[in-house]
């Protein structure tokens, strides 16, 4: 299998190990660089996690050649934020109004793509759009999901948000049910394998504030269920028969990846 991640990840090294253990051979692809369609034939599966559009790419022609992927094309289409915010919201949760100037009162402004490369929302900056900043207190609720074939495992970590400086984990919390519900939703509605939503608590509840179709996992104790997934993946038929009309979300110039 390939896997496109820093190989010194510090969560999917410690799963690239346990794979490695388990008898499967592994190679890690630097992000940001194109696959050729000969290392791609030569896959089984391939595993992303980096938002990327040599990534989406690369993911794409594995699905059309037939070989199994971890968390696809269609996953990563979630970094177009507009589309992640209609999903999120297509299965129930509140998503803070959007808009393409600048509010009145305080707002997170925000690139249109989340690529790894893009810079991160910014408190009343400039972006290619603009999020009504809702009443909360400055700690995110980060709910990562997994799943491992048999179920679908929800963790939450707080952590204190990067709007209002570095970000630090604090701690891992149970999560609340009709929230770990609705992302289970998502992950059925994209065919992923792992998402993470970020939710925000005000005096009148959740509000989701971003959906990551490529999370880092770290503090939140789930190399065993990732390699699980992995694992489950690999051991069912590639199904030729995924939902395609999603692909014409993004076209090559938005991608800026045309051959």
């Amino acid at each position: 299998m390939g896997v496109i991640c820093n190989e010194e990840h510090d969560v999917f090294s410690v799963v690239g190990d346990e794979l490695r253990n388990r008898g499967i051979r592994v190679d890690f692809f630097e992000p940001g660089t194109a696959l050729s369609e000969e290392t791609i034939s030569n896959l089984d599966l391939l595993m992303n996690k980096k938002v990327d559009p040599h990534s989406f790419r690369a993911l794409e022609r594995a699905e059309s050649a037939g070989i199994a992927t971890w968390n696809g094309y269609r996953t990563v289409l979630l970094g177009a934020r507009l589309v992640g915010y209609r999903v999120l919201e297509r299965v129930g949760c509140r998503v803070p109004p959007v808009s393409f100037e600048k509010p009145s009162g305080d707002y997170v402004a925000k690139t249109s793509f989340d690529w790894h490369f893009h810079p991160d929302p910014e408190f009343n900056g400039e972006g290619d759009f603009y999020q009504e900043l809702v009443p909360a207190d400055p700690i995110d609720h980060k709910y990562y999901a997994v799943d491992t074939g048999d179920e679908i495992v929800v963790r939450v970590l707080r952590a204190k948000s990067k709007l209002r400086g570095k970000k630090e984990y604090i701690d891992l919390i149970d999560p609340e049910p009709v929230l770990a519900e609705q992302i289970r939703d998502v992950m059925k509605l994209t065919g992923s394998q792992a998402i993470g939503v970020d939710f925000i608590e005000s005096d009148d509840g959740y509000w989701a504030v971003d959906v990551n179709p490529a999370m880092s996992f770290r503090e939140a104790e789930m190399e065993d269920q990732l390699v699980e997934s992995v694992l489950a993946v690999l051991s069912r038929d590639t199904d030729d028969s995924t939902e395609t009309a999603i692909r014409s979300v993004l076209t090559e110039r938005e991608l800026g990846t045309g051959d």
